[in-house]
């Protein structure tokens, strides 16, 4: 599939975030997910299996998250997912065993409800530099790039000049008078 078909179909987006989460506390983005599935027929067995067997564990340790069971007669299973920003989501589970409907659900609970796209980059950001990126060779030299190594001189401390600071506390120390012993003199 070539990228411009890519675009049309799936689309691109930045990296993002809901509303900054995680900056101060972590808001789980799933809301409600409802098990629809079939009491009787057999297409719907790891979905029943997973509901008598792992549901309440789940609705212990995701307390902000409610859970829907909608049994209806002669129809495929599928498990409903909706998200906070309004996002919703639906997975057929018909023929799946109970490991598979468990994956799903841990899928639907730690996704954003952001539709899945293709990302521009693994960065971004609303003010960029016009320097560029930071990173840590910056200020390196060049020849690091073509150097073999282990190699003596580039693994040596570096030792960096005097900043302005440490001189004028060095200038400073050798102005400092002299007390004289034990009692300060006071002359009227």
């Amino acid at each position: 599939m070539s990228g411009k078909t890519w675009n049309l179909f799936w689309g691109s987006s930045f990296v993002r975030a809901p509303l900054q989460n995680g900056v101060g506390r972590y808001v789980q983005q799933l809301q409600r997910i409802t098990f629809k599935f079939c009491k009787t027929h057999g297409g719907s067995s790891g979905m029943r299996d997973y509901i008598e067997k792992d549901l309440i564990e789940f609705a212990r340790d995701n307390p902000g998250v409610v859970v829907y069971l909608k049994p209806r007669r002669h129809r495929s299973p599928c498990l409903k997912a909706e998200y906070l920003n309004g996002g919703e989501e639906y997975i057929s589970t018909h023929m799946q065993s109970c490991e598979d409907v468990r994956k799903w659900v841990e899928y639907m609970r730690t996704r954003s409800g952001y539709p899945v796209e293709r990302l521009r980059k693994y960065q971004h950001t609303d003010h960029p530099s016009i320097q560029g990126p930071w990173n840590p060779w910056i200020h390196r030299d060049p020849l690091v790039n073509i150097a073999d190594f282990p190699q003596e001189e580039l693994s040596a401390a570096h030792e960096y000049e005097k900043c302005a600071t440490e001189e004028v506390l060095e200038l400073f120390k050798k102005q400092k008078l002299p007390v004289s012993g034990g009692i300060n003199e006071h002359h009227d």
